[in-house]
């Protein structure tokens, strides 16, 4: 449990000076093996009995200090950090699902999510069933004999449905059924699942804890039981290792982190308020908004409603012509940079899913995401009046 103020934690969060000869920043340690001292500590650190490193793949001083810091982020007992958000989500669920076993997972999730419980879980023999997870009593009616995992994604990518987390996690409990949830969206400046009742978070730290657009990283926090099962299971052999360096500029990231969000959230609020009441613009799917239809939800399990947002233009051919008539709003598929980036989902991201699914899901032909930046919002503002004039 953090005692200090998140703002403060960010800064200090990893650090160590006297395990660091006095570094004040954390050192990279630059070297993928490590030697011993004779036979029997080797030996007792191999197999994990004893504190200590042998080997990259299992672990690193530089790792070890920023799974520190994502530990006490999100308020857990522990962190495996990763080489993508993508190897985090998927060394999670191939470490808790074996086939035959079934995972509920929200019906509007992170594409490339998705695809991975298409083409690799159902294949190996692992049922999927896709909910409007808006409504937690669909989690509860679609438990069988063999649910193993409720998957959450709250806010949802792109469309921003929330889930209650709280009652999920409450129904996960009943039935013995382990919690795993994306915040990516949200981050754990906005958002604490893990304090909500959720058994393990993952994190593209690629997006808002890196900040910064240079990396690609990954990470799962929970309790010590499951993260080292993780660990030393399923990603000793999967191998989707974060490396030294790649360590070093999240927790260099992580250090700016929440001042960071407080901008993102305070621009989206205003960014948000003005394509609600913009004449070209058909919707806008904002939690901080009072016309979000989960509103009360978001301010009842968050603190801030975050950097994201999705408006709908109407069709295709708007929301090529908008995103094509932008001169600051970057035109690119991340989002959490300190820049602001849009994307068209339908010919973009969500090109690939069939429209008639898509739309089922309310990814519309003219949902374009916006990842709001740090920069001044009346700036961002004045790009996107120029390119809803284009419309």
């Amino acid at each position: 449990m953090m005692t200090h103020s998140i703002f403060t934690t960010a800064v200090h969060a990893g650090e160590d000076p006297m395990k660091n000869l006095g570094s004040l920043s954390v050192p990279i340690y630059q070297t993928s093996l490590f030697s011993f001292p004779d036979a029997e500590q080797g030996a007792a650190i191999h197999e994990g009995d004893q504190p200590g490193y042998f080997y990259g793949r299992l672990g690193n001083p530089t790792q070890s200090a920023l799974e520190e810091a994502l530990k006490k982020l999100e308020g857990g007992k522990a962190a495996l950090a990763f080489a993508s958000g993508m190897a985090a989500i998927s060394t999670t669920l191939l470490s808790l699902l074996q086939p035959g076993d079934h995972l509920v997972a929200p019906e509007s999730l992170y594409a490339t999510t998705n695809a991975f419980f298409d083409r690799m879980l159902q294949p190996h023999g692992i049922q999927i069933t896709y909910i409007d997870a808006t409504n937690p009593d669909q989690y509860l009616q679609s438990i069988n004999d063999k649910t193993k995992v409720f998957y959450l994604e709250s806010p949802a990518n792109p469309t921003m449905k929330l889930v209650d987390i709280s009652a999920v996690a409450t129904i996960a409990k009943q039935n013995e059924i382990t919690t795993v949830m994306d915040n990516t969206f949200a981050t754990p400046f906005n958002q604490n699942p893990l304090q909500l009742g959720v058994d393990l978070v993952l994190h593209s730290a690629t997006k808002y804890l890196g900040g910064h657009g240079d990396l690609l990283a990954g990470a799962v926090i929970g309790d010590e039981e499951m993260i080292h099962q993780i660990r030393w299971q399923t990603n000793k052999i999967l191998g989707g290792v974060i490396s030294p360096q790649t360590s070093w500029l999240v927790l260099r990231g992580i250090k700016t982190f929440a001042v960071r969000m407080e901008r993102h959230n305070r621009n989206a609020l205003i960014v948000a308020q003005f394509l609600a009441q913009h004449v070209k613009v058909k919707k806008v799917h904002y939690p901080g908004l009072p016309s979000h239809p989960q509103h009360k939800l978001a301010k009842r399990q968050m603190k801030g409603f975050s950097g994201m947002l999705a408006f709908d233009v109407g069709g295709l051919s708007e929301g090529k012509r908008l995103v094509n008539s932008l001169n600051l709003c970057t035109l690119a598929v991340s989002l959490g940079d300190v820049a602001t980036l849009i994307q068209h989902s339908a010919s973009m991201t969500h090109a690939s899913v069939p429209r008639a699914r898509r739309l089922a899901i309310g990814i519309t032909d003219g949902l374009l995401r916006l990842s709001v930046g740090i920069e001044e919002a009346e700036d961002i503002i004045a790009d996107l009046e120029r390119g809803l004039k284009k419309i």
